[in-house]
């Protein structure tokens, strides 16, 4: 029996289990984990923020999809993996083998320690929904004026600022709210087009957020802040660096163009926990499109057929959520805005989503 290890639960992992579901192997044994079965869909979560959708409209649930697929679901947090040994050390104590790794792990931040404001690090995503309930717990009965200050002026950033000023303003009408976001870049949302860009700056004035571009991050100045949402790019979990796989200097893992680790080619890694020879944008669609791949390649790695290289797209699609039922779009050099671009938004989310939503349950069989 071979063991196939899926750390993550991950947009490309969702695919893996769901083609698993339709066409296992016989003679492997699959294992999933992640800290918890309900995995949240980046592109759906600033509508979450907002309160335009409830969590669980925005997640795929891992243990239900891992049932379906025959494979085991072990909630856990990973702390190391030795890759020489072929084992994953969990938070619990407990230790996992494998002869067949794939890591779709997403990335995390590095906030700094501050006293005073709430803070509120928009990675990873796993540890965002207890967070964000913990805040507006605690601001939900407070009618003094609130101050919040972003930092990240990329989509991230943009589209989480607008989302937590319309939550906090929708539970409490009237409360004076005072919001900046400030970025060390030159413009918001580098790599988009430039009216994008624009439209953004736009929208968070429209919002009432003041806008403050090649402006590092002043503690000081923000210790008399309510709340403190951070958005900077992405950093790599500090476990892979150490666990013998080749890495790129900041720790993300090293990937040939099949998907696999040049140093250690059972182990597999996708989306932003990956390092590429030409550096890719940390963006979820990039962990979208490599979903069917890394299945394909999972398979031949299992002697089932032959792996295919990926070939990342030079250009796709953005849709930004602005929180007030618009959206910004933005496509290479073109962007618009508008209601329409929103509705699209909701649609391509929502499908996304009902694509990995589990069968119907035979009678008596009741989910846990």
């Amino acid at each position: 029996m071979k063991r196939l290890l899926l750390i993550g639960a991950g947009h490309a992992h969702a695919q893996v289990l769901k083609d698993w579901a339709a066409t296992p192997l016989p003679g492997v044994e699959v294992t999933v984990v992640s800290p918890a079965p309900l995995a949240p869909y980046s592109g759906m979560v600033p509508g979450w923020l907002a309160g335009t959708y409830r969590y669980e409209q925005c997640c795929i649930d891992f243990a239900v999809l891992a049932r379906a697929a025959g494979a085991r679901f072990v909630a856990g947090e990973v702390v190391a993996l030795d890759a020489i040994r072929r084992t994953v050390a969990l938070a619990d104590g407990g230790v996992l083998g494998y002869e067949l790794l794939s890591l779709n792990i997403g990335s995390t931040l590095r906030p700094p320690a501050i006293d005073g404001p709430l803070l509120l690090p928009l990675r990873p995503l796993a540890r965002l929904r207890a967070a964000y309930e913990t805040l507006l717990e605690r601001l939900a009965d407070d009618a003094r004026p609130l101050s919040l200050t972003t930092v990240g002026g990329g989509a991230a950033g943009v589209e989480a600022t607008l989302a937590v000023l319309a939550r906090l303003r929708a539970r409490r009408p009237g409360r004076a709210l005072a919001a900046r976001l400030v970025t060390r870049g030159n413009t918001l949302l580098p790599g988009m087009a430039r009216g994008a860009a624009r439209r953004a700056q736009a929208a968070l004035e429209r919002a009432g957020v003041r806008v403050q571009c090649g402006v590092a991050f002043d503690a000081t100045a923000a210790a008399g802040d309510d709340l403190l949402l951070w958005a900077t790019g992405a950093v790599a979990h500090p476990w892979p660096a150490t666990s013998a796989l080749a890495c790129s200097d900041d720790g993300f893992v090293r990937v040939d163009p099949f998907l696999r680790s040049p140093s250690h080619p059972e182990v597999h890694a996708v989306g932003d926990c990956a390092a590429w020879a030409e550096p890719l944008p940390k963006a979820g669609v990039y962990a979208v499109r490599m979903g069917p791949l890394l299945s394909h390649n999972l398979r031949a790695a299992l002697g089932h057929t032959t792996a295919r290289a990926y070939v990342p797209q030079h250009r796709y699609l953005a849709l930004l959520a602005t929180a007030d039922a618009r959206a910004i779009a933005a496509w290479g050099p073109w962007s618009a805005e508008g209601a329409w671009a929103w509705r699209w938004k909701d649609r391509i989310d929502r499908g996304f989503i009902a694509r990995f939503a589990p069968p119907a349950l035979p009678a008596g069989d009741e989910r846990t």
